[in-house]
């Protein structure tokens, strides 16, 4: 798994922009504007991950005032993300990972093998600072805990 102080698994996805184009994220390309936050998220249109992308929505100026940028990533197809978007007025972009390499790169990958879905992302956000190292890192393997967003908020501040 990945931690902090490592260098981050640098990647290329399609990615649902809050005015609803589809383009392409690379995260190399975004440090260069500061820190990035990466909030990984099981699935759209489940309750908690709902919650969990409202209460960063809500949450979101005090991150960009930090000079953070904010990046939802699932293995939901950015199809899936625009309606989710949509649906909950989400301010910030998500990133579609349908192809798992991201969840994989970052070792973030579970399975409900009670319900039959295998190769979802784990809940787990990272800060990674304008040299692409990783400065804060939580990952939970209960998919009902959200992160402390107080706790993300600073590692923004102090990434940046």
């Amino acid at each position: 798994m990945v931690s902090e102080s490592d260098t981050a698994p640098d990647f290329t996805a399609p990615m649902r922009t809050p005015d609803g184009d589809i383009t392409e994220f690379s995260l190399s390309s975004a440090t260069d504007d500061g820190p990035v936050v990466l909030a990984f998220f099981p699935g759209a249109f489940t309750s908690v991950c709902t919650g969990e992308m409202r209460t960063f929505r809500d949450r979101l100026d005090n991150l960009t005032d930090a000079g953070a940028s904010l990046y939802g990533v699932s293995i939901d197809s950015p199809f899936s993300l625009g309606e989710f978007a949509e649906q909950n007025e989400l301010t910030f972009p998500l990133i579609s990972d349908t192809n798992k390499e991201v969840i994989d790169a970052y070792d973030v990958v579970m399975d409900f093998a009670d319900l039959g879905v295998t190769g979802v992302a784990k809940r787990s956000v990272f800060v990674v600072d304008e040299s692409g190292t990783i400065t804060y890192a939580w990952v939970s393997d209960d998919p009902g805990v959200e992160p402390d967003y107080d706790e993300v908020e600073a590692a923004a501040a102090d990434a940046a």
